[in-house]
């Protein structure tokens, strides 16, 4: 059988959870939605708690140190029954009816990893900076070049993968690299990945986007440490 969870780590996002899980319950396909708060420091966790009062099929937990994003997929990674698993951050950039769409795909792709990209296809997307695509997708193409397997959006926090693979994954990046190293890791366990299209909508720095030019940096470095070394 397959079915879904799906795990939303968030870090100081009480402007945006309560929208980003609605959005999830529109979609009636998972069976569990899993809450991990990064030990924020706003009333992000209470706000998670009113949720899951108000849901039985949704839990929270909390890291006891900010601990970065690897940590907070870990902590819940054991809890998962379904089949399936995937990532669904809470910052309102991503739109969770697209993953109904990945959903149907991975049911012929069981095996799969069903990546949401935001580079193909003709979706809509809003406020796509110029700079943060540019690096995207040097980050892809060189990811592309050294795993001899082209993926189009290496960066994307939609990532759809079967829960055994997950569970027997050791994930040591706390930063956002955790997306590379997760896909590095699964093309060792099947070289098999599927992109489908995605809307996206961008939010500024003002906003509380956290990916820096650093990570780009750590992003290229990972991606030869995971090929060639993890």
């Amino acid at each position: 059988m397959i079915n879904l969870s799906v795990i939303v780590p968030f870090y100081n996002e009480e402007k945006f959870l309560e929208q980003s899980v609605n959005r999830l319950l529109e979609n009636n396909i998972y069976e569990k939605i899993l809450l991990v708060d990064n030990n924020s420091t706003d009333n992000s966790y209470n706000i998670g708690q009113k949720l899951v009062d108000s849901n039985e099929n949704i839990e929270i937990y909390k890291t006891d140190k900010r601990k970065g994003k690897g940590v907070a997929l870990s902590q819940v990674k054991e809890l998962i029954t379904t089949s399936h698993v995937v990532i669904h951050d809470a910052d309102l950039e991503y739109f969770p009816d697209d993953i109904s769409e990945m959903f149907e795909i991975s049911k012929e792709h069981s095996k799969s990893m069903i990546l949401g990209s935001r580079f193909i296809g003709e979706k809509e997307r809003k406020n796509v900076y110029l700079r943060t695509s540019i690096a995207n997708k040097v980050m892809s193409l060189f990811f592309s070049i050294v795993n001899f397997y082209y993926i189009s959006d290496v960066a994307t926090c939609y990532k759809l993968m079967p829960t055994d693979f997950f569970k027997k994954t050791t994930l040591k990046e706390n930063g956002f690299s955790i997306e590379i190293e997760l896909l590095s890791k699964f093309l060792k366990y099947n070289r098999s990945v599927k992109e489908v299209p995605i809307k996206y909508e961008g939010r500024s720095y003002s906003e509380g986007k956290k990916i820096k030019t650093s990570d780009g940096v750590k992003y290229l470095l990972n991606t030869i440490r995971y090929r060639f070394i993890n």
